[in-house]
């Protein structure tokens, strides 16, 4: 058949997107597929209605969030990109293209801090709506669950005594600087060598050097905390300071409740057992996964066991979706807790004598499905930012797992949109398969007689 004429008329700066962009884009689908007005009706009453600079649109401000994450890409990258991707802002609401930036990336921070943990929540609720609303695996679900956990890290370097001690160091010596406070030595020409002695400090050669190095540097972080205590007085503004310094140069290697990083202090260190990393820095994350791939639960813990995480993880599932999962099947790291409410836990074990066939082969193919939440996981770390949190404080570790679950939940339906697009034209094809032959057969006819 002849294709239709294209509308050779210049197009306006007035006209809308709905004339200029592909309606069969996963983002354009997406973003008629969403509930806006339940953004506006939650965060409404975050804003004066009287005082103050007028805000960014919520529908921007929520769209950005979905992007960034949807994206992996930063708060500054998201930004840059919604003033060169014409889809991006018929996302977050716009009706014509508008080369600038839509808001500083630092409005962003303030706006997650302004929704806080349960606005973040609410997006999370609606990108399993969404999911539910358009695929019919996701809707008639059998009430079977999968959890599992893992650790999102810190943004932080592989701690060592070293870096903390020169962190301080350098912190002290900046904080004499700005109050121009007397000091007796700054340390430089001794610093310089220490710092060379520490390196290479595991060849048999070098390592009483970096020993006695490392005892050194502690003794002068010592001298100026306690130089800069003296100077300041007590009852100092930077007194809570001190004190943080304090403890971390009183910590020894059994210490509890250690400080890895001085701009993050609640990090933990949690070893999951992995043999090309036996020790991972940040928090660890709950992740309830449905048998069809839909994540219904993301949370935030610090180091608990994870049979204690169950109780709270699936209250947020009741939260999100309104009910308890029938059963919820775990790994051999979730042993102890065998009922919740209506959900029945269980893990694998050695198979029951009593048990038929039948039983242990669907107990087999059941333990057999959980294990397709280790991909799940993967992607949230690869493709949505779990792998490095780049959000500050135990605010920042509850709100990542929960935009990254989000995020993959919304990448999920943008995939089934375009699969259904793809299906309608390959049956398209099928039908009119007699007429594609016939082209084929005229174009090799063509081919020959040209030869």
């Amino acid at each position: 058949m002849l294709s239709k004429e294209k509308d050779r008329n210049l197009k306006t700066f007035y006209s809308t997107f709905d004339e200029q962009l592909s309606h069969q884009h996963p983002l354009f689908k997406l973003a008629n597929l969403i509930d806006w007005q339940s953004f506006e009706e939650h965060f409404n009453h975050l804003y004066s209605k009287k005082k103050g600079r007028p805000s960014k649109r919520i529908r921007l401000m929520c769209g950005l969030l979905i992007l960034k994450h949807v994206r992996n890409v930063s708060d500054e990258s998201i930004v840059e990109q919604w003033s060169e991707n014409a889809y991006y802002q018929y996302f977050c609401g716009e009706i014509s293209f508008t080369p600038n930036q839509p808001c500083n990336s630092t409005e962003l921070v303030h706006f997650r801090k302004r929704i806080g943990e349960k606005g973040v929540e609410l997006i999370l609720k609606e990108s399993i709506r969404v999911c539910k609303a358009n695929n019919d695996k996701d809707q008639n679900n059998s009430g079977t669950a999968f959890i599992d956990s893992t650790v999102q890290e810190k943004n932080i370097t592989f701690p060592t005594d070293a870096k903390l001690l020169k962190k301080i160091i350098k912190k002290c010596l900046e904080i004499d600087k700005k109050e121009s406070l007397p000091i007796r030595q700054t340390y430089t020409f001794n610093l310089k060598k220490l710092f060379r002695d520490q390196r290479f400090r595991n060849h048999p050669k070098n390592r009483k050097k970096a020993r006695r190095a490392d005892r050194k540097l502690k003794s002068i972080a010592g001298r100026l905390v306690r130089e800069l205590e003296r100077n300041l007085g007590h009852g100092s503004s930077y007194q809570a300071l001190i004190d943080f310094y304090k403890k971390v140069l009183s910590q020894t290697k059994k210490s509890k409740d250690k400080i890895y990083s001085l701009h993050e202090p609640e990090t933990e260190c949690i070893s999951k057992g992995k043999d090309y990393k036996k020790y991972e820095f940040g928090n660890k994350v709950s992740i309830i996964r449905t048998a069809s791939g839909l994540i219904i639960g993301a949370l935030s813990f610090r180091k608990e066991y994870d049979g204690h995480t169950i109780g709270t993880a699936l209250e947020q599932v009741k939260n999100l979706i309104g009910e308890y999962p029938t059963l919820l099947a775990g790994d051999r790291g979730y042993r102890g807790l065998k009922q919740y409410k209506e959900t029945k836990i269980v893990i694998p074990g050695v198979p029951l004598k009593r048990d038929s066939r039948y039983q242990r082969e669907k107990k087999r193919k059941l333990f057999r499905s959980r294990a397709a939440i280790e991909p799940t996981i993967g992607h949230l770390k690869s493709d949505h930012r779990l792998n490095r949190n780049f959000y500050k404080g135990l605010f920042g570790d509850a709100i990542n797992i929960m935009l990254a679950a989000a995020a993959y939940n919304f990448k999920r339906a943008m995939n089934a949109l375009q699969l259904y697009t793809f299906l309608i034209l390959k049956s398209y094809f099928t039908k009119n398969i007699s007429i594609f032959k016939n082209v084929q057969f005229l174009n090799k006819n063509i081919r020959l007689s040209n030869i």
